[in-house]
């Protein structure tokens, strides 16, 4: 038996990246999943998947599309036992240039979907007086940001204010926890190199991997362990912390000091 097995998941941004990674770790535990997103991709990722993985297609932006993945993810896989927030965006761009609709763009999917989805499934946990819930929150924001994050960094900082508020609202019957991922390698972190650096994109991600003490990026089924341990009864003494997975790349005081 698995550490997940007879859980259920809902997974939010669960067609590609840290998602998809969470996903594939959470069958191997044991889990069954419900991957939620907006495209058709989390259609043809769960197809691939097997017969305990199902896709909903959510808008976490939309308290109403949330409810109704909700409901039908719950007619076809019964309770939710666990709720991963994974979704979310990052747009670069200086804060002087920005547009509101890109602030607003972060504010609506990274912050307002985890408070969406968490609202549509806390209840249920209630009832049953045992729930997970596990917020992807990020290093930037809470602990470091580069220029051009403002955005990002201000909703990913939002997240661990609300995971620490929703663990102290709903203890002791629900555990809820924070991932604070560093670099790791996903579509969201290519789009960023390109963004960066359009005619050698690859060249970001090569300088990034070269500042983390461990040298490369996370893989996603990295994170995926961390969020099925959070899951999980092994932590059953964790609550309101968050927990960062970036290969040392915090560590560094200075990238020019010592020898």
């Amino acid at each position: 038996m698995g550490k997940l097995t007879g859980k259920t998941a809902l997974i939010t941004g669960a067609s590609k990246g840290i998602g998809e990674g969470i996903a594939r770790t959470f069958l191997k535990h044991g889990a069954k999943v419900i991957l939620a997103a907006r495209g058709a991709a989390v259609e043809e990722l769960a197809a691939q998947l097997g017969e305990n993985a199902m896709a909903v297609r959510m808008d976490v932006s939309d308290p109403a599309s949330v409810k109704a993945g909700v409901e039908a993810a719950q007619a076809a896989f019964g309770p939710i036992d666990i709720l991963v927030s994974n979704a979310g965006i990052c747009k670069l761009g200086d804060f002087l240039t920005q547009s509101d609709e890109d602030r607003d763009a972060h504010l609506d999917i990274n912050v307002k979907g985890a408070w969406n989805t968490c609202k549509a499934v806390i209840p249920g946990m209630l009832e049953r007086k045992w729930g997970k819930i596990v917020i992807m929150s990020s290093v930037t924001g809470d602990m470091v940001a580069d220029p051009g994050e403002a955005a990002y960094a201000m909703s990913k900082a939002a997240l661990v204010g609300l995971t620490k508020a929703l663990a102290r609202e709903f203890a002791p019957t629900i555990n809820v926890n924070a991932i604070c991922p560093g670099y790791v390698l996903t579509p969201m972190v290519k789009g960023m190199a390109q963004q960066s650096c359009p005619d050698n994109p690859q060249s970001v991600i090569d300088g990034i991997a070269s500042a983390i003490p461990l040298g490369r990026l996370a893989d996603p089924t990295e994170v995926g362990e961390l969020a099925a341990f959070l899951a999980s009864d092994e932590a059953s003494y964790l609550t309101g912390a968050q927990f960062v997975i970036d290969g040392g790349s915090t560590l560094p005081e200075t990238s020019t000091m010592g020898v």
